[in-house]
């Protein structure tokens, strides 16, 4: 994944490639202490965020480590007991009980 940095100084335009949304991040401010106007970046998924929007890159990051850390903690949890699995088709083991019979012999 890239993210592209893009900046005009004096009527020429930068981009610039990064590996990381941090790196971005830092060389986009680097071109806004220099001086240059129209600073943005765009995202790997094609998403524009203009010098005052930067602020939105930085959360995602916050974000996914704040999944990775309660899934850390998921995997810590006790593990859940086995239930008997019931076949529908197998006969109850439960004790033989009275049952009455309807047999067609007996007709009132």
């Amino acid at each position: 994944m890239k993210y592209l940095v893009c900046g005009n100084h004096e009527g020429a335009r930068e981009n610039l490639t990064r590996a990381t949304a941090a790196a971005a991040l830092k060389k986009a401010r680097q071109l806004l202490q220099e001086g240059y106007i129209d600073v943005r970046i765009c995202t790997p998924r094609g998403q524009l965020l203009f010098s005052d929007e930067f602020n939105h890159l930085e959360k995602p990051e916050e974000i996914n480590m704040a999944k990775d850390e309660r899934r850390g903690n998921r995997e810590a949890n006790k593990p859940k007991k086995e239930k008997m699995k019931v076949i529908a088709a197998a006969p109850s083991q439960k004790a033989a009980t009275w049952q009455p019979s309807f047999s067609p012999d007996k007709k009132k």
